[in-house]
């Protein structure tokens, strides 16, 4: 009697994950459909751009400030980041050790998508314009806990 009832709730477990909101899910696809190629010239902005003109989401560059709109700012210690929101970064420098070496890293002005969720704050990013990647879309480790400066902002796509 309890065998059932115990595979069922482990089978729901897997099959119930939530979806991906529209959006996001098409801006993954865009990415999927490009990887490994050059969006427009290669500017790291050129691929947010691309995936949110054919996700058909809302995108503003008409603001005077340095950062581009690309939907709802999120507050990622407390909303959920999903693959499909957008990354701006703002003069950030990173530091983290593994094992015994330290590493560190640094980002003027970029743009990124969110292409996985590895765990909280741990996420693989797809971008471009890149010292790994030249002007091709690649995909890169990001781990905000990393962050020692600068401005990290990530949003949500939204309808037009």
């Amino acid at each position: 009697m309890w065998k059932p009832i115990i595979l069922l709730i482990v089978l729901s477990s897997f099959c119930f994950k939530p979806e991906l909101p529209a959006l996001n899910a098409k801006i993954i696809t865009y990415v999927e459909s490009v990887m490994g190629t050059k969006v427009d010239r290669g500017e790291c902005w050129d691929l947010a751009a691309g995936a949110l003109a054919s996700s058909g989401a809302y995108f503003d560059r008409s603001s005077k400030k340095t950062v581009t709109i690309y939907g709802r700012k999120l507050n990622p210690n407390k909303e959920e980041v999903l693959p499909g929101d957008l990354i701006q970064f703002e003069n950030v420098q990173m530091k983290w050790t593994v094992g015994n070496t330290s590493y560190s890293s640094s980002m003027g002005q970029h743009t990124a998508i969110v292409y996985k969720v590895n765990a909280e704050k741990d996420y693989e990013i797809a971008h471009q314009n890149t010292s790994d990647w030249g002007k091709k879309v690649g995909v890169s480790n990001f781990n905000l806990n990393h962050v020692t400066k600068g401005k990290v902002m990530i949003y949500r796509p939204i309808e037009k």
